[in-house]
């Protein structure tokens, strides 16, 4: 399951997709059928990469990916306005040892409703590639680069970095 860029902003229901980060926050789509752009302050915003969230477990916590791919071998899946006794019954099938203390019912809630957003999308089915996370800051990445040869069996290749940008010396007050 590919979940690499899909975000949870506190205070906006549903889901969204990282687009692109600007200096303050990042641009996002809501993966609705209206699209909705947003872009999201850090300073204001908190969001959630799908792919980083996990549960309270009894043992240590349980990543969403794998109560989400449990889920798709359930045979009903409940619906989110179901009743929080019928919601136990199902956390305890796709995650067993979920704690019961911790995780509640309103926790229950929003993970179904992400899951019955996320299951009607391609990505859902899509095998998670390991990139980056979206709200991780860009890394900067290798360029093989040929140096010149006689031959080209000759030809040495070799990385280089990019190199980092200089910053600008503060501006000097005049009086």
């Amino acid at each position: 399951m590919n979940l690499q860029g899909i975000v949870a902003v506190s205070g906006k229901p549903g889901l969204w997709r990282a687009l692109a980060q600007n200096k303050t926050g990042y641009i996002l789509e809501s993966l609705d059928a209206q699209k909705t752009k947003l872009v999201a302050n850090l300073s204001t915003a908190k969001l959630a990469a799908l792919n980083e969230i996990t549960l309270f477990g009894l043992d240590g916590d349980i990543k969403l990916t794998d109560v989400f791919e449990r889920m798709k071998s359930a045979s009903n899946v409940p619906d989110t306005k179901a009743d929080g006794k019928k919601l136990r019954e199902f956390f305890r099938e796709v995650a067993p040892d979920h704690d019961e203390e911790k995780v509640y019912a309103s926790d229950m809630k929003k993970v179904l409703g992400w899951y019955h957003i996320l299951s009607e999308l391609p990505l859902f089915n899509e095998k998670d590639p390991g990139a980056p996370v979206a709200e991780e800051a860009p890394v900067a990445e290798e360029t093989p680069v040929a140096t010149e040869a006689t031959k080209p069996e000759e030809a040495e290749v070799t990385t280089v970095k990019p190199k980092a940008k200089a910053k600008k010396p503060a501006a000097k007050k005049t009086e």
